[in-house]
């Protein structure tokens, strides 16, 4: 295991360096220093010194790749991609185009993210295993057919219509919850159960669909008709047997997501006000702080790594027939 673990690791790097030079090169090399000067000026002519003093401020003004004024090692560590994409290996993010601590932002801000991600992912997780086993418990009947129907027609709605529906009917028509917004403390839960909610209903349709093909998949198979032949009833088969059985694909598509819930829901937190690693990413897109982008980069690529490895672990824990030499 140590050793399969290991060799993980050793086959992620090449894929790091690789994002972090295609990263560099789009926002350096088809997109220059200079442009990115003059769009956060704001002016269409500005004067060179404008720009000039502006990329001294931030580190900009030095050679890409290559420092011939530099002497020894500082040929390669006095310029822009050691400074800005070799150093992102540390985990060192640097400061933002607009002068912030990008470590301290996304330290602050990913637990906003987990606050609303986690529940959503538990609880969403919960209640489609249990309707995809209840579909297919009671398959070919009228609650599959009307369960189909259910999950195509949700399935085929937008998800802003389940935030904007949702801020509309709850927050402002009952006044239950705020529309949006964020507080720390036990007053949270006022402004998360909303977008918790909605997280959860947003996905009923395509993940119970899912499951419920995974499960009708392993209903088919030999082992299924030998417990049945055995005596066994049919709720033991599906929750004993089927759902053991079906732990395979499922961790596939679950555990590589759970990386992700750091990065928080682009959308889910633009709306409802979340101070979180979502809101923090478009915001950056939309004020062109490429700093911020490319940590946000390259951050989602170690945690999508780091996924794919737990989730090869976590198939030994559920399938004593998968062992790594």
């Amino acid at each position: 295991m140590i050793a399969y673990i290991t060799r993980r690791l050793l086959y992620a790097i090449p894929i790091l360096v690789g994002v972090n030079v295609l990263t560099f090169a789009l926002f350096f090399v088809v997109n220059s220093p200079d442009d990115m000067a003059r769009v956060h000026l704001g002016v269409k002519r500005v004067t060179p010194e404008a720009i000039q003093k502006w990329k001294e401020e931030r580190g900009y003004d030095k050679p890409l790749l290559y420092n011939g004024a530099a002497a020894g090692g500082g040929r390669f560590i006095d310029t822009i991609f050691y400074e800005k994409s070799v150093r992102l290996f540390a985990f060192d993010f640097g400061r933002s185009d607009q002068g912030r601590d990008i470590g301290y932002d996304i330290s602050t801000r990913m637990w906003p993210s987990l606050a609303i991600a986690v529940p959503v992912f538990l609880m969403g997780l919960a209640a489609y295993l249990t309707f995809a086993l209840l579909m297919a418990f009671f398959r070919a009947t009228y609650v599959d057919f009307w369960g189909v129907v259910a999950c195509v027609a949700m399935m085929s709605i937008s998800g802003l219509f389940y935030i904007i529906g949702g801020q509309y009917l709850v927050g402002k028509l009952l006044s239950i919850v705020p529309i949006s917004g964020y507080d720390g403390g036990a007053d949270a839960f006022r402004f998360l159960a909303l977008p918790v909610i909605i997280g959860v209903v947003s996905g009923i349709g395509a993940n119970t669909r899912w499951y419920r093909t995974i499960f009708l998949e392993e209903i088919n198979k030999d082992y299924v008709r030998t417990a049945r032949a055995k005596g066994l009833s049919e709720p033991r088969v599906l929750f004993r047997h089927v759902l053991q059985n079906a732990m395979i694909p499922i961790l596939t598509g679950v555990v590589a997501v759970i990386p992700l819930l750091f990065m928080g829901s682009l959308i889910a937190e633009s709306f409802f006000g979340i101070p979180g690693l979502g809101s923090y990413t478009i915001d950056a897109i939309n004020s062109q702080d490429f700093a911020v982008v490319r940590a946000m980069v390259f951050l989602g690529s170690v945690l999508y790594i780091i996924g794919l490895i737990c989730t090869d672990i976590s198939y030994t824990l559920v399938d004593p027939r998968v062992r790594f030499e």
